[in-house]
């Protein structure tokens, strides 16, 4: 498996993702799982296949370490997988689909939400889903119905924001649910790995008003799981194609 992320200039975002990488490879030890990144860290998601390939791999799985479906998924990954396709036609690569959506994205969400002091489904918080944002509007949409779909557990209220691209923003959201009333306001970082974007979030949306900003989904267990799955998912449609 080669795991593709985003990339970051800040190193804590290779350090979580890596984090992640061996929680995969403890639920499936059985499966070489390389981490790999679009920009600013090293290895390039096609290095890591030249290295695979040149060790004598057959196949290998790419895995979008990403939560919606947009520019990356679309256009970066698929270009990878030409330029490593022209210089290894031999070896086999499979793509996985985006982590998101996926039911364990909300588990994973409501757990963060949990370590930072808010009671999953509490019935006197709203809560505000906020993502990079996307100029994909696909993506965006994407996060608009999580956010639908997430108030169905209890609480008062899911409303998305975006920290670019798109808005509402974290602090407009935040102020518009205090302003209906909301007794409380907590905000959900539906971002994989810290840096720029959940550090500007976690400021604004402290200082427009919400009490509690969670963390990074990061390597919680439910985000491994859910690498596994789209892994498996992978592979039993590349099997399905073989066998007709």
């Amino acid at each position: 498996m080669v795991a593709v992320a985003h990339g970051s200039r800040d190193p804590r975002a290779a350090a979580t993702v890596t984090e992640l990488a061996a929680a995969v490879r403890a639920l499936r030890p059985g499966v070489p799982v390389q981490a790999s990144f679009l920009d600013h860290a090293t290895p390039a998601p096609d290095r890591a296949l030249d290295a695979l390939a040149g060790d004598g791999a057959a196949e290998a799985v790419v895995l979008p370490l990403l939560l919606t479906a947009a520019y990356h998924s679309k256009t970066d990954i698929p270009g990878v997988l030409n330029r490593v396709r022209a210089r290894w036609p031999r070896l086999e690569l499979r793509t996985a689909r985006t982590l998101g959506p996926h039911p364990l994205l909300t588990d994973a969400l409501e757990r963060r939400l949990s370590e930072a002091g808010v009671e999953p489904g509490d019935p006197d918080t709203a809560v505000v889903l906020v993502a990079a944002g996307s100029s994909d509007a696909s993506a965006n949409a994407t996060i608009w119905r999580l956010a639908r779909e997430w108030r169905a557990r209890g609480w008062r209220g899911v409303v998305p924001a975006f920290a670019s691209a798109s808005r509402p923003t974290p602090a407009e959201a935040v102020a518009a649910l205090r302003d209906a009333g909301a007794p409380r306001v907590a905000v959900a970082s539906y971002f994989l790995a810290p840096g720029y974007f959940a550090d500007k979030v976690r400021a604004e949306s402290l200082e427009a008003g919400a009490y509690a900003v969670s963390p990074v989904l990061g390597a919680a267990p439910e985000i491994a799981e859910l690498v596994v799955r789209r892994y498996d998912e992978a592979l039993d449609t590349a099997r399905a194609a073989t066998a007709v």
